[in-house]
């Protein structure tokens, strides 16, 4: 990724990311006629007469590291198969392969993502038939050197001030004008 800077790669990656929209796998409703597969679910049969499943994908960006999120409904004997968290980790591993290279047809330079530990799934009951399912993986973005991951919030978040403020409260005690008997 020579002469490219933080901005660019980041603007790549978002535009290689939204030609994946629902559609684009097939070539007849893309304005320059090519055929986007990511592999997700939803590419499979035909647009208008099948069932639509639901899944897709989303990135967001940590510093130097890109989030990418899975999401799909899938039914629940499927979720008990054998193999299953093996499957939404392909799929991740498939939406970045389709990053990497609609990446590189988008601004000519190649991509390179590494992962970072295992994905994190999230599996969420809907009916009896049907569940939610979240996944996310964290990639390293190779040629981004100049931006610090993000850091652990400050403990101390108050200002001085309003921590004042705040001790000089009644401290649990009525105030003299308050009738109410009771507590």
């Amino acid at each position: 990724m020579a002469n490219a800077n933080t901005l660019d790669i980041i603007r790549g990656i978002s535009q290689a990311a939204a030609n994946a929209y629902d559609g684009a796998h097939d070539g007849t409703l893309n304005s320059d006629g090519v055929a986007r597969k990511v592999g997700l679910k939803r590419e499979i049969g035909n647009l208008i007469n099948d069932r639509r499943l639901v899944d897709g994908f989303k990135v967001r960006f940590k510093g130097p590291v890109l989030v990418i999120l899975y999401q799909s409904e899938t039914r629940l004997k499927d979720v008990a198969k054998k193999g299953f968290e093996n499957e939404i980790s392909q799929m991740i591993a498939d939406i970045a392969k389709f990053l990497k290279k609609e990446y590189k047809s988008v601004t000519g330079n190649s991509l390179t993502l590494t992962r970072m530990g295992e994905p994190s799934v999230l599996v969420q009951k809907l009916s009896n038939y049907r569940t939610d399912v979240r996944a996310t993986c964290d990639y390293k973005i190779g040629g981004i050197d100049d931006v610090k991951e993000i850091e652990e919030p400050s403990k101390d978040r108050l200002d001085k001030a309003i921590r004042d403020w705040l001790a000089l409260g009644p401290g649990g005690k009525r105030p003299k004008n308050d009738t109410r008997k009771g507590k």
